[in-house]
């Protein structure tokens, strides 16, 4: 699975994500570029399961170091390494250890019975306030500080994702073929 050739955002307003947990899940996968693969990297505490699809955005490169975090509301979950076409609606500003780790909250676009979501402010506070809970009870079962700094609105989307957004030429690689002699 290379990914090096899907753009963060195909058009303005969407983002690809690419969904590593499913929700409802306790297993944490993790994308591993070397083998191209899923790979688990752990199993969460029995107490907490994620809240939705989970993932990130291709060929970004976030303040933590790694690409940037998203979640994606499903009616259904999906599977790891499912590619979805989605619209950013919102980010949960939060410090993992201390570092920036923002996370963009989305809708598929496939799905037509979410196509009027635009904003953070059409979803449940009680569903929003699950999530950043789910984020403080799991780090710190595993023992990290965390601090959930709250939401912002589908504004600040564009500003995170063009910050972590590497330039073309070091993002999208193209991949040679080379001539097999015999």
């Amino acid at each position: 699975m290379d990914l090096s050739l899907i753009p963060p955002s195909p058009c303005k307003g969407i983002v690809n994500l690419v969904v590593e947990i499913p929700a409802g899940s306790r297993n944490k996968y993790e994308y591993c570029s070397q083998a191209g693969i899923m790979a688990l990297d752990r199993v969460l505490h029995s107490s907490v399961r994620y809240p939705f699809d989970y993932g990130f955005i291709p060929n970004t490169l976030a303040e933590d170091g790694a690409p940037l975090d998203a979640m994606v509301i499903m009616d259904e979950p999906t599977f790891a390494g499912c590619l979805i076409k989605a619209r950013p609606i919102g980010v949960l500003d939060m410090h993992d250890c201390g570092a920036y780790d923002g996370k963009l909250l989305c809708v598929p676009t496939a799905n037509s019975r979410q196509e009027n979501i635009t904003s953070i402010n059409q979803i449940a506070s009680d569903q929003l306030e699950d999530v950043a809970e789910f984020f403080r009870t799991s780090k710190g079962l595993d023992g990290r500080s965390v601090q959930i700094d709250g939401w912002r609105d589908h504004e600040a989307v564009e500003e995170l994702l063009k910050k972590c957004t590497l330039p073309k030429k070091k993002t999208f690689k193209v991949l040679k073929k080379k001539s097999i002699v015999k």
